[in-house]
């Protein structure tokens, strides 16, 4: 019997989200209510509130099944000795390519990533570690390789990565990037100069001036 209701209770759930994801999408984020949602899912307003706190938990949700199914497709296709930046780089356009399916769901996805609200932030922050974990595997591969310092704080590196992207889309948000292509470009620019450093000497002739 327990098994019956825990198949009940993930159908539910998926089902709750599949409206989300229609209706955010035709919708719009802020244009969608719970009442809206219910219907859509089948399901009456106070089922929604026994499986999700808000709309936004609904999203964050989402991008969790998302970001795990993203990690595992590039898990089995990856290979581990590639080099870092092109390892990176598809990591990060896979994201990319995620968050741009939905305008409103990568600006919502964005914001919650880096400013969450109280409500949302425990689970924000869960996806953030899942990220950066993920992240950190592959600089962990990267150092044992010789191709990143190996006294440095791998969380920080990390981070550093992750900026990039962060910036990236950012900007590609606000239009200053147009496609995919100038994206790619823009990444691979930010972690050639983060590898080769951007100290005169580093990665470029350089001939002091006196």
């Amino acid at each position: 019997m327990s098994g019956l209701r825990a198949i009940k209770k993930r159908k539910t759930r998926r089902a709750i989200m599949d409206a989300a994801v229609k209706l955010f999408s035709e919708k719009g984020f802020e244009n969608t209510t719970v009442n809206q949602l219910a219907k859509e899912a089948g399901v009456g307003k106070s089922t929604i509130y026994g499986y999700f706190q808000s709309k936004n938990e609904i999203f964050l949700a989402f991008c969790e099944d998302e970001i795990n199914f993203v990690f595992t497709d590039l898990a089995e296709k990856r290979d581990p000795d590639t080099p870092i930046e092109k390892q990176l780089l598809t990591l990060f356009m896979e994201q990319l390519r995620y968050v741009s399916r939905n305008y409103d769901f990568g600006r919502i996805l964005v914001r919650e990533m880096i400013f969450p609200k109280e409500l949302t932030m425990e689970k924000s922050n869960d996806l953030s570690e899942r990220y950066l974990g993920a992240l950190g595997e592959i600089l962990t591969r990267a150092i044992s390789r010789g191709e990143l310092r190996d006294d440095l704080d791998l969380l920080y590196i990390s981070g550093h990565f992750y900026a990039f992207y962060l910036l990236v889309l950012s900007a590609w948000y606000q239009r200053r990037l147009q496609n995919e292509q100038e994206v790619e470009d823009a990444l691979r620019k930010l972690m050639q100069q983060a590898m080769e450093g951007l100290a005169p000497g580093n990665g470029q002739h350089h001939t002091n001036k006196r």
